[in-house]
């Protein structure tokens, strides 16, 4: 059988023919196949991040209303609740705790809060983590943030924790809220307080 010798540098070994293109058509397929894997990780890659959007997107606060533009105070103060972004019901808490004697520390600006919006610190020094959540009527706290706040108010230096929704809470998250011993305004005892504030006067516009 005739041999043929392949060379490496300067060193000869003899193959049949057959053998040379067996090990040929090998490193052929080994350098399509390195090709081939970028973009077999680009794809998954790619199908990952559908993925987490999708999952970021279910499992969000469709609830919270997602407005994060903040009209002037004048504005806010003139709305009712339920026209108003979750930026603007947070500038509507801090105009109304500082006004009531608090030094207010606007903590959750920019939608990265943590879980918690506002700390604020009565006369005697005392600092209260408040979470903010401008849901529709509708559409009632649920326990996971009663969790969350009663967790996050300790990155702040909190001893207090207080709930504001504008709707209301779950049955669930009552109980949770009385264990973690996190204190809560609902929407009705919210627009009361608001109300014999005398600031907030929804419905009525104001002289420029």
């Amino acid at each position: 059988m005739r041999l043929e010798a392949i060379s490496f540098e300067g060193l000869e070994f003899p193959f049949p023919p057959v053998l040379k293109w067996f090990i040929i058509g090998i490193i052929v397929l080994t350098i399509v196949a390195a090709m081939l894997q970028p973009a077999k990780k680009q794809r998954k890659r790619k199908r990952k991040t559908i993925a987490k959007r999708s999952v970021s997107k279910a499992s969000g606060t469709p609830n919270q209303r997602k407005s994060s533009a903040c009209r002037p105070d004048e504005v806010i103060l003139s709305l009712p609740l339920n026209q108003l972004g979750w930026a603007e019901f947070e500038r509507l808490l801090a105009l109304y705790f500082r006004d009531n004697g608090y030094v207010v520390r606007e903590v959750g600006v920019g939608g990265k809060d943590g879980g918690v919006d506002l700390v604020i610190i009565d006369q005697r020094g005392e600092k209260t983590a408040v979470q903010a959540k401008c849901y529709s009527d509708r559409n009632n706290v649920g326990p996971s943030v009663i969790r969350e706040l009663s967790t996050a108010k300790r990155n702040h230096d909190c001893i207090l924790s207080l709930l504001v929704t504008a709707s209301d809470l779950t049955v669930e998250a009552r109980k949770e809220a009385d264990q973690f011993r996190v204190d809560y305004w609902h929407g009705a005892l919210l627009e009361d307080k608001l109300r014999r504030w005398g600031k907030w006067s929804p419905g009525k516009k104001r002289r420029a």
